[in-house]
């Protein structure tokens, strides 16, 4: 019940002070309030602008004290995030404090899009190319960006399976 509460504080929070260029919600709020959808709006000056995210969030049964786990449905061309849409973000990971909320994740993942970490990444390619060629990074993003994530797309490409079934990790 605890958790409960604590999820629909998350989704108050979200409804009354949204963080600008995200969103983020339940899929079902009367049926599943532990498996949310989220939207980021590629920030302005990036290669992502222009662009459509969206994201899956999986709320654990110990949240607040475990991260939940988020992972982009929509392909991205970022040293940070991984083909399958994982995120390289420590506070996802071992830096969580049950103080974060969603507000405050999803404002580090805009960050995150506007500034990669170029000493931690998920994709070895693309992060070589971030660290010695940034030109051709930000071209190859934002062909991505154009590709995956436009609204102009007929269809936004997403990867199936956004969260595989096994629970064990």
């Amino acid at each position: 019940m605890a958790l409960l509460r604590c999820l629909t504080k998350q989704l108050k929070e979200m409804e009354k002070d949204p963080p600008p260029l995200c969103q983020a919600q339940p899929l079902d709020s009367s049926k599943d309030m532990f498996n949310w959808t989220a939207t980021i709006h590629g920030p302005q000056g990036t290669p992502f602008q222009d662009g459509i995210f969206h994201l899956a969030i999986r709320f654990p049964t110990d949240f607040p004290f475990k991260p939940p786990r988020i992972r982009f449905t929509t392909r991205v061309y970022h040293p940070n995030i991984s083909s399958q849409g994982d995120i390289c973000l420590d506070i996802l990971q071992d830096k969580w404090s049950p103080a974060l909320t969603i507000r405050t994740v999803l404002l580090s993942i805009c960050s995150l899009l506007t500034d990669p970490n170029p000493e931690h990444g998920l994709e070895n390619e693309i992060l070589q190319i971030y660290r010695t060629n940034k030109k051709k990074y930000e071209e190859n993003a934002r062909e991505w960006t154009k590709k995956y994530a436009t609204v102009d797309q007929e269809k936004v490409s997403q990867l199936d399976d956004t969260f595989p079934t096994d629970e064990s990790k």
